[in-house]
């Protein structure tokens, strides 16, 4: 595992599109059916990293809470399967049963999008505004494995609520910190 931070996509940036297998429904999925008018979330995650694991409870809460707002959430994984086998789609399909997984969680096999999206690590999260402009980036609170600081999803929570609120996201945000995504050869 090499703890890695996220690279902090440029504010503003255009949503990358993506049309990519939902590994629950069996379904393709693209940016547009997950979007909302109101903001998007999407975060780049993986099964068996220990900082996913971490806040992963915390993840579908704050998903629930959104959504029933109107945000929409999606979660991708783009990691090695070949090398790293806890994270097939099979497996990522038990792994979103398991903790009730509201929003489609697909597989970018190609790495394709999470190179899109500068994704550096997981967990790495992205906020997209009812233009699908990014106005968050980074982590969802401070907490990480042995640090000792309880997860509140307060960074994430935070950026959500003004977006619905139709108030500024605070530009000072923290890059995320976990494992990096694991890139094929």
């Amino acid at each position: 595992m090499a703890k890695t931070e996220s690279t902090m996509m440029p504010l503003g940036t255009s949503a990358p599109a993506f049309s990519l297998p939902d590994t629950v429904s069996g379904n393709v999925k693209s940016y547009a059916d997950v979007k909302s008018h109101k903001g998007t979330v999407v975060m780049f995650i993986c099964n068996h990293c220990p900082y996913v694991i971490h806040v992963q409870e915390k993840v579908v809460e704050l998903a629930d809470k959104f959504q029933a707002k109107g945000i929409g959430f999606v979660a991708i994984s783009s990691n090695d399967v070949d090398n790293y086998p806890d994270d097939s789609p099979e497996l990522m399909k038990v792994h979103a049963e398991n903790y009730r997984f509201s929003f489609p969680y697909l597989y970018d096999e190609s790495q394709d999008i999470a190179k899109a999206y500068q994704a550096a690590c997981t967990p790495d999260f992205y906020v997209f505004d009812s233009e699908d402009k990014c106005v968050y980036r980074g982590r969802m609170d401070g907490s990480t494995p042995g640090n000792g600081v309880p997860v509140t999803g307060e960074d994430l929570h935070q950026a959500l609520a003004n977006l619905l609120e139709d108030l500024p996201v605070d530009t000072e945000q923290h890059p995320s910190m976990g494992c990096n995504i694991k890139w094929r050869n």
